[in-house]
């Protein structure tokens, strides 16, 4: 029953193959945001006890139907969201094949191809953002806040040997390190599970274009060092999720250089613009980062997840990340690699690697520079509507994330009313977009391409109903409409 016989194999994968093909063909005709409801899902899975096996074509058809009816659509043109992109055709085969073949990277004998894709490509990417191949080093990993957590703890293991034996009590000072309100919230967890708590992360305030402010940052450093802290970290954002911000790194970097600080530069979405000539010289002087998280299941069109931690220490990860075990083989050595379960957080592990390798392998960096082009130009595309159509452009970024408020009526730039415009939208099923704040205090409606497939009309829909819901949640409007009828008419 495990394997399945060849005929019910047979059977499987044709259907399998079928589906997934329908639904990249037909995916710009579902509601963007399916309706959701709790009890009906539920309702559905409750005969699914497990008691009495099912046939494997029922089983598949049943997840492709609720995925499809109760799932946001990420790979929507039209979803203009959170950097969930639409993956790339090799992306969708290397998963299926690594679930196949199931390599295990934990140790390097096990799938020695695998684990040389993946350091093949650490060194491609490397050199991509400055580094010195013959210096650099790196890891794949769950995701950005992984990325993110491994830069933390190098960054202890470099600045206090002891912490690698003693922790944060063999510490003489407490150790403080430094964010600003639109770094990515992974830092935050990041602290917790160092031990070294939310309090002795310093959230320095940003300036008026939601840039870390670099007199702040340095005063605080100031006041840390006379009151007794050690700092010893600071991160720069290169394209935060809020609004696209790229943090000022040639003057973060003098400033870590200046007073001892390891430099992380979290480039998880941004950090594909390194990759485009034109948009290069936003992350002018990055290689000078002691680390770079990048995420490839952003801006490069891969399926979920497959975050990179980069760094230009060669020996950190393994002084951070080395045990020594009777159970695992030891026979890496005498190949001079190094295993994976010595070099990262993790310890079993996906072959992450595959289905960026295979992408890059049919794209090539041209390919992928196209794309983020192309990207990059709808988020113009969009910006200029936005403009004609009475919206504030809020954020200032070479990045295509947008984030905007009503200039027709501007007394009514707050919460409640910008929410109620993204709710109705996303309720309507005809696009998605979201709210949030800048810096914590700036209300702003926020949409980001984030889909290779997103074109001029897809964009100008999203203007024109956006246009639409203004007019009926503006002020002139003496009661809300309803949700139903506002549907209708957007449709």
């Amino acid at each position: 029953m495990l394997l399945l016989d060849d005929k019910n194999r047979a059977e499987l994968w044709q259907t399998l193959t079928a589906e997934v093909e329908n639904h990249l063909q037909q995916v710009e005709k579902l509601a963007v945001a399916p309706k959701t409801n709790v009890a009906e899902i539920r309702s559905r899975l409750a005969p699914i006890d497990f008691e009495k096996p099912l046939a494997p074509l029922f089983a598949l058809d049943f997840a492709v139907k609720n995925l499809t009816e109760f799932q946001v659509h990420t790979t929507h043109p039209r979803y203009f969201g959170l950097f969930n992109p639409a993956p790339t055709a090799m992306s969708i085969a290397a998963d299926t094949l690594v679930a196949a073949f199931n390599p295990q990277l934990a140790a390097w004998s096990h799938s020695p191809f695998a684990a040389e894709v993946e350091r093949h490509l650490i060194r491609a990417f490397a050199v991509r953002f400055g580094y010195d191949e013959a210096t650099a080093d790196g890891t794949f990993c769950s995701g950005g806040a992984e990325a993110n957590h491994t830069a933390l703890v190098a960054a202890l293991v470099h600045h206090f040997p002891m912490f690698e034996s003693e922790g944060l009590r063999g510490l003489k000072k407490q150790p403080v390190f430094y964010v600003s309100p639109e770094s990515h919230h992974s830092f935050i967890k990041a602290a917790r599970f160092c031990g070294l708590g939310t309090n002795y992360v310093r959230e320095i305030e940003t300036d008026e274009s939601f840039r870390m402010s670099l007199d702040n940052l340095t005063e605080q450093i100031k006041r840390d060092r006379e009151g007794g802290f050690a700092p010893f970290f600071v991160v720069a954002t290169a394209g935060t999720t809020n609004g696209g911000t790229i943090d000022n790194l040639t003057e973060t970097a003098d400033i870590a250089a200046r007073e001892n600080l390891w430099f992380h530069v979290d480039a998880a979405w941004g950090g594909a613009a390194v990759f485009v000539p034109e948009l290069k010289t936003a992350l002018d002087k990055i290689e000078r980062a002691d680390s770079i998280t990048f995420d490839a299941h952003k801006w490069l069109s891969v399926p979920m997840g497959a975050g990179i931690f980069l760094t230009r220490h060669a020996e950190i990860l393994s002084r951070a990340c080395r045990v020594a075990t009777d159970y695992m083989p030891r026979d890496a050595g005498s190949f001079g690699v190094t295993d994976s379960f010595v070099h990262s957080m993790q310890w079993s592990r996906r072959f992450i690697g595959l289905k960026v390798f295979l992408s890059l392998m049919v794209a090539g960096w041209e390919g992928y520079a196209e794309a983020i082009r192309h990207q990059t130009a709808m988020g113009e595309y969009l910006r200029r509507e936005l403009e004609k159509n009475d919206w504030e452009i809020v954020n200032q970024t070479p990045l295509p994330v947008v984030c905007f408020r009503d200039r027709k009526f501007l007394e009514s730039n707050q919460g409640d009313y910008l929410n109620a415009i993204a709710a109705e939208l996303v309720s309507s099923g005809e696009a998605w977009i979201s709210t949030t704040r800048m810096s914590g205090t700036v209300p702003v409606l926020r949409a980001c391409i984030t889909n290779y497939r997103t074109q001029e009309k897809d964009v100008k829909h999203l203007v024109a109903i956006l246009c639409q819901a203004r007019e009926y949640f503006s002020p002139t409007v003496s009661t809300v409409c309803p949700a139903t009828a506002y549907s209708s008419l957007i449709r």
